[in-house]
């Protein structure tokens, strides 16, 4: 499980591009599960969390945008 300590979507949408399947944690933040190189709903569903995760799922799609075009 790999632990960002501050969030920043672009290095955290690398991370899971990279390794495709795993968990990572967001301090202050919380836990994530990612699969196929997307992250998953958590389980707690505030609205923090469901901003983090559309917010690097859209940076993945972005990284994966340029690596087509690039």
């Amino acid at each position: 499980m790999k632990i960002f300590k501050q969030y920043r979507p672009n290095q955290i949408a690398r991370y899971v591009k990279n390794y495709f399947r795993g968990r990572l944690f967001i301090v202050g933040v919380g836990a994530f599960e990612f699969d196929c190189g997307r992250l998953l709903p958590p389980l707690n569903r505030d609205k923090k969390a469901l901003n983090v995760l559309s917010e690097v799922n859209r940076e993945i799609q972005v990284l994966a945008a340029a690596s087509y075009t690039g």
